[in-house]
């Protein structure tokens, strides 16, 4: 890959992984739109590494105090609300893994298109605006009941459409659930670790299976930026959030969603 590619495309991945835009949708829109050459598996896995380092990064205090609490719940019997969390991150996952593997094959041919990517930004950005103006907003991550960690589990599952966005999705059921939009976003991106570390690791599978040389210079370079440009989205976007609230977000999905229209409907 072209420097300029790993550069555009690490950044484009840790910019657009937690904002509720779909990082999958511009992962593959930048390379057709600027007629680009496919990134291939392994620059997938590598921005995706960058992206689970910026998140443990950032929440390090809250997972290892969940992974503690958890161990201790489970050795011990000793219930917290850490350990709670740790427990709705692990069942929320489930639904979105059992999808991700029924499938794959699905979702790796038939919907990459642009319309696909196009009317999904749109009709998940309008429910994202939606739940949030219409949501009580009171409750914290900690306070979950486990029907709403189940709907957004499920809802997160409707991520593997490209153009949902996960971030997006979850966000938008834990706001239906009750959620202030700073828990919804927290525990958002606390089920972006095993969301993300699953899949990578699938597809570093494949990627050892495959015989094609690897650039470790590119991939090194492309995991440094995302993690970067990840952490810093993941810092600007908590502190910012309540005070700006979904609708900048929505306002740039259907703005999008319109140009993909514009441009790909036959």
């Amino acid at each position: 890959m072209d420097t300029l590619h790993v550069i555009v495309l690490a950044l484009v991945q840790g910019l657009t992984e937690f904002l509720p835009i779909s990082s999958s949708a511009h992962l593959i829109l930048v390379p057709v739109v600027l007629g680009w050459p496919d990134q291939g598996l392994a620059f997938d896995v590598a921005v995706h590494v960058g992206t689970l380092i910026a998140v443990l990064a950032y929440f390090r205090d809250e997972v290892l105090g969940m992974l503690r609490d958890w161990l201790a719940w489970i050795f011990r019997g000793e219930r917290t609300a850490n350990g709670r969390l740790a427990w709705a991150v692990i069942w929320g996952t489930v639904p979105v893994g059992l999808a991700g593997l029924l499938f794959k094959d699905v979702i790796e041919t038939e919907l990459r298109s642009p319309l696909v990517i196009a009317w999904a930004t749109i009709g998940f950005g309008v429910l994202l605006l939606a739940a949030d103006w219409v949501s009580p907003q009171r409750r914290d991550e900690h306070n979950l009941r486990w029907t709403d960690v189940l709907f957004i589990g499920f809802s997160q599952a409707l991520a593997l459409i490209p153009g949902t966005s996960r971030s997006g999705i979850t966000m938008t059921a834990g706001l239906l659930s009750g959620l202030t939009r700073s828990a919804a976003a927290r525990f958002s991106f606390l089920l972006s670790i095993p969301a993300i570390l699953l899949p990578g690791g699938l597809k570093t599978l494949d990627l050892i299976e495959q015989s094609a040389p690897v650039d470790w210079v590119a991939l090194s370079l492309a995991v440094a930026l995302s993690a970067l440009s990840a952490y810093l989205c993941i810092h600007y976007f908590l502190r910012l959030l309540e005070r700006l609230g979904m609708l900048p977000f929505v306002v740039y999905r259907l703005a999008l969603g319109a140009l993909l229209l514009y441009l790909f409907m036959p």
